[in-house]
């Protein structure tokens, strides 16, 4: 067991995988080979996929890497099949190891894989009170070996990918099960290993998101606006913008960026040079594709069906406005935040994992009835709280409303 209190000496750097760097497998040959060598493997299997995130449409998985013991690492090309359902098939039963599972999860079942078991080492060192817990701090803290990260943002759907690409993926799976027993060690020494599981399991079965409503909304610099009209102008502008991301598999912002969109909205130009000498309106396909914005913006100037300026939300206010609002919700929030806080403290580990911040603005801004310790425990669960949060912060909150704290005046 890794001491993590001791002074470490200088970590080694993990240069090459032991067993070489893996060829890329992008037939169905290979992929029944991988599969057989996976599901002959024993133990658990460190899993990882790579996007290409600012450079593609969308959010899939460009490489996944496996590596098993028993089986080996093993590269594949999701690009090259339908689905990867044979490896799905292989790790039937099988723990996945994955370093921040949800970020990777979405698009392993887009490919059709989906874990029966899950350990995330990002939230285990979460929850055991690393300090950092990106995977390559996590990696030179607890084996004393140091990764290189200059390929994380790289663009993964490039083809052929370059054998030093290859090397970064091989080795960010080499390294997840022997973290994964550290981490397991360190949150039973601390009594915390039955949180994780808790946590671990409700990422692996949390539904998918739900769309978004008004998604264009999202646009950055979008508060910058005070019109419906403009407000309608974002809307088609994005909406023309994504459709031909879509069609050409690249990302939107590659197309013309969110300023553009805000810029070109704020101005309402009538005419395409107009909005081509727009200040701020600018991209790779501003002047090429300007007659398509142009009509999107027509189009806003048409529309009877202007955007409202807000959506209605059932969201509790900001807090720095409920002593004015709702004096009864600031104390109650007042009075339970900090006490969570030093029980976070004391159990070493962030706040926000021992009760998201949102729920706790919730339930305090509009508390069950009556309060005790049932309905308080009850209204954490319906927000999404697990058991082990329910069972430590629900007293805590019970006896916080029940006798909150005066306003300071």
């Amino acid at each position: 067991m890794t001491d993590t209190s001791a002074e470490t000496p200088e970590p080694t750097l993990l240069s090459a995988p032991r067993d070489g760097v893996p060829f890329v497998i992008d037939t169905a040959s290979g992929l029944r080979r991988a599969a057989e060598a996976l599901a002959s493997g024993q133990g658990p299997a460190g899993v990882d996929a790579e996007r290409a995130s600012g450079f593609r449409y969308g959010q899939r998985a460009f490489l996944v890497q496996i590596r098993r013991e028993g089986a080996g690492t093993w590269l594949i090309d999701p690009e090259a099949f339908d689905s990867l359902a044979p490896l799905d098939e292989a790790l039937r039963g099988v723990e996945w190891i994955l370093h921040a599972a949800s970020q990777d999860l979405p698009c392993l079942a887009e490919a059709g894989m989906h874990p029966d078991a899950l350990f995330d080492t990002e939230l285990a060192a979460r929850l055991a009170g690393l300090p950092r817990v990106g995977l390559g701090a996590v990696v030179e803290q607890l084996l004393g070996l140091r990764l290189a990260k200059e390929h994380s943002a790289a663009d993964w759907s490039k083809r052929p990918l370059p054998e030093s690409w290859l090397n970064y993926a091989a080795l960010d799976v080499e390294v997840l099960a022997d973290l994964r027993e550290e981490l397991a060690e360190l949150l039973e020494e601390s009594g915390k290993l039955e949180y994780a599981l808790e946590e671990f399991e409700a990422i692996r079965t949390a539904p998918p998101a739900p769309p978004r409503q008004d998604p264009w909304r999202r646009t950055s610099g979008l508060h910058t606006l005070r019109d419906r009209r403009q407000l309608a102008a974002v809307r088609e502008l994005w909406h023309e913008r994504e459709a031909l991301a879509e069609n050409r598999d690249t990302a939107p912002g590659k197309i013309i960026g969110d300023k553009s969109i805000v810029a070109a909205a704020k101005a309402m130009p009538t005419t395409v040079p107009a909005l081509l000498n727009t200040p701020g309106f600018h991209g790779r396909a501003a002047a090429k594709e300007a007659p398509r914005w142009m009509r999107a913006l027509n189009a806003a100037r048409r529309s009877q069906d202007l955007p409202p300026l807000h959506l209605p939300s059932n969201s509790p206010p900001p807090p720095r406005v409920w002593a004015d609002k709702n004096p009864d919700a600031a104390r109650r929030l007042n009075t339970a935040k900090p006490r969570l806080a030093r029980a976070a403290e004391e159990l070493n580990l962030p706040l926000e994992n021992l009760l998201t911040p949102d729920f706790l603005r919730r339930i305090a801004w509009r508390p069950p009835t009556p309060i005790d310790p049932e309905s308080v425990a009850q209204a954490l669960r319906d927000l999404g709280a697990r058991e082990w949060q329910v069972r430590l912060a629900g007293p805590i909150i019970t006896v916080a409303f029940l006798d909150p704290d005066p306003l300071d005046t």
